[in-house]
C-alpha cells in the first residue's frame, strides 16, 4: 500500500497508487495517463452533490481504469490476442488499451449495443464481433471462442478489479483524505462497486481515512438481480430474466462477483437501489442541466439520489459523490430516439 508522503511529486494519474495496484514491472505498464477524474460540486436535487467525472478517462468511460491494469499485465506475460465480451465501454476500452499494447482483440458485444460505442471499438483495430440476443448470449459466445484463444475478460480479471480501487483513492486524496458519506455507484457486472468497497478498505486500513462511506448500488429496474437478491438477504446472485433498459451497461442478468458486490453493500451500510426507466431519463435530464452529458447508465445515480434525499435516508449534512462512467457522446444514437419520441408524444392529438 502506498503512503500519502509518497504522492508528492508523482505524475496526476492513477498510477500514482503504483504500490495498489499488483504490476512488479513498471516498463510493462500500458497506459494514456488515464485517472486523476475531476470531482466536481454542483447543485443537483437542491444541494451540493459531488460528481466523481469518469466519464472523462482517456476511452470516455472508467473502463479505462480496469483496462491498463490488465493489459499491463497481459503484455507482461507475452499474450498477442485476446477475446472479451462486453455490453460496449468495456470492449471499447480493452480495444483502446490493447491496441497500445499491440495485441490483437477480439471484441464481442450484443447486436443492440449503441452504435457509438461499436464505432469506437472497430476504430481501434479490434476485430469487432456483434452477437444477436443478450448480454448474456454475447458472454456464450465469447466464452465458446475462447477454447483456443486466451479470455482477457474484465469481469473476470483480478487485474482489472485491481484498478477499479483507485477510484476511491482518488475520491479520498481530492477531498483532502476525507471520505464522504454515500458514494453511489451503477452496477452491472459490479466491478466499480467491488472496487470502491476494496479501495476504501485498503485507506482504511492504512489510516489514512477515519470512516467507511456507505456504498449505494444502483441497478435499473428492468434488470435487478443483484436488487432481488439483497431484498431477499442471499448471499450469492442468481440470475433473473429481465427486460431491455435504456441503462445498457448495466444490463446483466448474473453479474459473476455476486458475493463480492453484496459483502460490498452490506460491510459499509449501504444500499442497493432501483429506478424505473422514466426516473433514468428524468436523472439525464437532470445532470445534463448542470452541463454535464453521460449516458444513460450513468444517469441512474442522479436517479437514485433523488429519491433518497426527498425521502431523508440521506439527511441535508451528509456528503454524496456520484461516480459517472461513462461519456453520453456514446450513446448519443439512443438519446436522440429518446428524444425523437418524446417530441412525438408531445405532438401527438388529445382525445
Amino acid at each position: 500500500m502506498f503512503r500519502r508522503e509518497d504522492l508528492a511529486g508523482r505524475p496526476a494519474n492513477m498510477w500514482r497508487y503504483h504500490e495498489a495496484l499488483g504490476i512488479a514491472d513498471p516498463d510493462a505498464r500500458v497506459s494514456f495517463g488515464e485517472g486523476n477524474t475531476p470531482l466536481s460540486t454542483v447543485r443537483l436535487h437542491g444541494r451540493n452533490i459531488e460528481l466523481k467525472m469518469d466519464f472523462l478517462c482517456p476511452t470516455g468511460s472508467y473502463k479505462d481504469r480496469g483496462s491498463t491494469v490488465m493489459l499491463s499485465q497481459l503484455r507482461s506475460w507475452g499474450l498477442r490476442q485476446i477475446i472479451e465480451d462486453s455490453s460496449g465501454n468495456a470492449g471499447a476500452s480493452i480495444a483502446a488499451y490493447s491496441a497500445l499494447a499491440g495485441i490483437q482483440a477480439d471484441i464481442y458485444i450484443p447486436a443492440s449495443t449503441s452504435a457509438g460505442k461499436a464505432a469506437q471499438i472497430g476504430m481501434y483495430g479490434a476485430r469487432l464481433m456483434k452477437v444477436p440476443g443478450t448480454r448474456e448470449d454475447t458472454a456464450h459466445a465469447a466464452w465458446q471462442a475462447a477454447t483456443q484463444t486466451f479470455y482477457g475478460s474484465h469481469n473476470w480479471s483480478p487485474y482489472f478489479l485491481s484498478g477499479m480501487k483507485t477510484v476511491a483513492y482518488e475520491i479520498a486524496e481530492q477531498r483532502g483524505w476525507t471520505a464522504p458519506d454515500w458514494v453511489f455507484a451503477p452496477s452491472g457486472g459490479g466491478s466499480l462497486v467491488v472496487g470502491l468497497h476494496f479501495g476504501f478498505r485498503d485507506l482504511l486500513q492504512a489510516g489514512l481515512i477515519d470512516k467507511m462511506p456507505k456504498i449505494v448500488l444502483v441497478q435499473a429496474a428492468r434488470c435487478a438481480p443483484i436488487h432481488a437478491a439483497w431484498r431477499a438477504g442471499l448471499t450469492t446472485v442468481p440470475a433473473i430474466a429481465k427486460q431491455e433498459t435504456a441503462a445498457e451497461g448495466i444490463s446483466v442478468a448474473k453479474p459473476v462477483r455476486g458475493r463480492e458486490i453484496l459483502e460490498a453493500v452490506r460491510e459499509t451500510n449501504g444500499f442497493v437501489h432501483i429506478v424505473s426507466e422514466d426516473e433514468i431519463w428524468e436523472g439525464l435530464a437532470a445532470l445534463g442541466g448542470c452541463g454535464v452529458y453521460v449516458e444513460p447508465t450513468s444517469a441512474v445515480v442522479a436517479a437514485a439520489a433523488k429519491k433518497l434525499i426527498e425521502t431523508g435516508t440521506i439527511a441535508p449534512n451528509e456528503s454524496v459523490v456520484l461516480t459517472l462512467t461513462g461519456n453520453g457522446l456514446k450513446a448519443t444514437d439512443k438519446i436522440v430516439q429518446h428524444q425523437a419520441a418524446e417530441s412525438a408524444a408531445d405532438l401527438a392529438p388529445v382525445g
